[in-house]
């Protein structure tokens, strides 16, 4: 498939990379110091921090899947977008206020602090290679790939070195702050793209919602599916999505990172709140877009071909423009924003503990040289997936086996006083193992849960594994941890103020329009 371009759709992208590139060269004159190049020099606001929680976590990969899956199976797969508002709920009244108060960098640096160094040091290593092996390298080979379906003539692997290049180089000189402006700027772009090509093809319909309803197969609008299904059954949708969800959303260094650049607590709080509230979109303006397609495109073979097929087939010229701007920025908001948290936590967890008289200027220095080596080592390794075939597949499910010890020792962390040291280092180990059994039962078809089903059970054992230790293993002492766990008061505002300030009240009303998804697409 080849998408002829007009001058005012290479005009809107051409605009939207050197928009990107001035932001990075704007930002970075006033990165010096290390808070400065992995924090923002925590000044980060609410508008910024939400826009940058929905870009960052909207990657290539979500956009193609989110419309493929829709078409084929329906729109079940928008639970791991719409969802994300109930780990962000708990993010803003639990988390957030430990986090900043202990005003940590990194999110290991919590496991130090609460647990012991080992935690720390585990933790943080496979938060590196999940981020750049994983994340950064599949966020450029899946972008380049896709890139391709509209330009025959790219190669994967200049696509993959330019894209790296783009986004090292505002990573590298502007830090957070810049990955964070640019991401919401991003946002925008992806908000209104996706936001048109769904609005045409529901002109389709007449905008008639009826019409959607009759048109599309039995069971293609229902966000509960069977427990057979193969695709999210209901018990995994129960267990497993809000799981996910809590790692990523919490424990995951590249997107709480905007979090802890934050002003102060209320604006954390009121960017995460924001950012649950823009998680409800993509169902909206990615998912239903592909279920409407299976009535006004019939027969598209292949998932993937789905969203490039829409761009080619219904949109009007400058539209495309501006929906291939949408899914460029969701390249790059991805890949920037895995660059800076693993090269935070190599500076952070790795290299200024082991040199603590290191200055304020080298951690910047440091970590730009980090993000450039990490950027090459992505760039590199990315057209390297192709050669992996069904074994990059079963990647994709590597967080069914890291997921659940993590969500573990962190919950139970927090609302666990007696938990130990080492217990939460115990519990990584044997959480990983019992993954990894799993995972290996299920491809010698020994054990046929759903992946999102096996997330809940690793997460039983994981839990099971931490109390057990925990009791058997000195207590932390409670003066040490008082300011890491749950405490009466915790989740009260910082500044009482007027209702709609209240962060509460505004969780209040997400959690209204979660139930309200729900009940609409029983």
């Amino acid at each position: 498939m080849n998408v002829d371009l007009s001058s005012v759709d290479m005009a809107v992208i051409v605009g939207y990379f050197t928009v990107v590139i001035v932001i990075g060269i704007w930002v970075g004159l006033t990165t010096r110091t290390g808070e400065d190049l992995f924090l923002g020099g925590r000044t980060l606001t609410w508008a910024i921090i939400g826009s940058s929680l929905f870009a960052s976590n909207i990657s290539s990969t979500t956009l193609i899947g989110l419309t493929g899956t829709a078409y084929t199976t329906g729109i079940s797969v928008s639970n791991y977008e719409w969802l994300a508002g109930l780990p962000l709920i708990l993010m803003a009244a639990v988390f957030i206020p430990i986090y900043l108060k202990a005003r940590i960098t990194t999110v290991p640096e919590y496991l130090e602090l609460r647990y012991d160094r080992r935690s720390r040091r585990l933790f943080s290593a496979i938060t590196i290679f999940i981020s750049i092996v994983v994340d950064t390298a599949g966020g450029l080979y899946a972008g380049a790939v896709v890139l391709k379906v509209f330009f025959p003539d790219l190669v994967i692997w200049q696509t993959t070195l330019m894209l790296a290049l783009i986004a090292g180089f505002y990573t590298a000189f502007g830090g957070l702050k810049a990955v964070a402006y640019t991401d919401a700027l991003q946002a925008v772009i992806l908000i209104v793209g996706c936001s048109m090509l769904t609005w045409i093809l529901f002109a389709d319909f007449g905008f008639s919602w009826s019409a959607v309803e009759t048109s599309l197969p039995d069971g293609h609008l229902s966000v509960i599916r069977p427990l057979d299904d193969p695709t999210l059954p209901w018990l995994g949708t129960l267990i497993g999505v809000p799981l996910l969800g809590f790692w990523y959303w919490v424990t995951n260094q590249y997107v709480t990172q905007r979090v802890l650049a934050a002003k102060n607590i209320s604006h954390a709080r009121w960017g995460a709140i924001f950012g649950g509230f823009l998680k409800i979109l993509p169902l909206f303006i990615m998912v239903l877009a592909g279920a409407m397609a299976v009535s006004v495109l019939p027969g598209i073979s292949h998932p993937d071909m789905v969203f490039p097929t829409l761009v080619a087939e219904v949109l009007p010229a400058g539209v495309v423009g501006i929906v291939l701007a949408g899914l460029i920025s969701a390249i790059m908001s991805s890949v920037d924003s895995t660059l800076n948290s693993a090269s935070t936590l190599v500076v952070m967890d790795f290299v200024k503990p082991s040199r603590p008289n290191i200055t304020p200027n080298d951690v910047a220095t440091w970590g730009r040289v980090t993000t450039i080596l990490l950027m090459f080592v992505a760039a590199l390794w990315a057209p390297m997936i192709a050669n992996f075939g069904g074994l990059w597949l079963y990647l994709q499910q590597m967080f069914s086996i890291i997921v659940p010890p993590i969500a573990a020792i962190f919950l139970l962390g927090v609302f666990y006083k007696r938990g130990s040291g080492q217990a939460a280092f115990s519990t990584l180990l044997a959480g990983f193992a019992i993954g990894v059994g799993i995972f290996a039962a299920s491809s010698a078809g020994l054990w046929t849960l759903h992946f999102s089903i096996n997330v809940g059970v690793s997460f039983a054992a994981s839990a099971a594994v931490f109390l057990f230790v925990s009791r058997r293993t000195p207590e932390p002492d409670a003066e040490r941890i008082a300011g890491l766990v749950y405490r009466p008061g915790l989740t009260d505002p910082e500044e009482p103020g007027s209702w709609y300030a209240d962060y509460r009240y505004q969780a209040a009303g997400l959690l209204a329009c979660l139930l309200g998804i729900l009940l609409a697409f029983w």
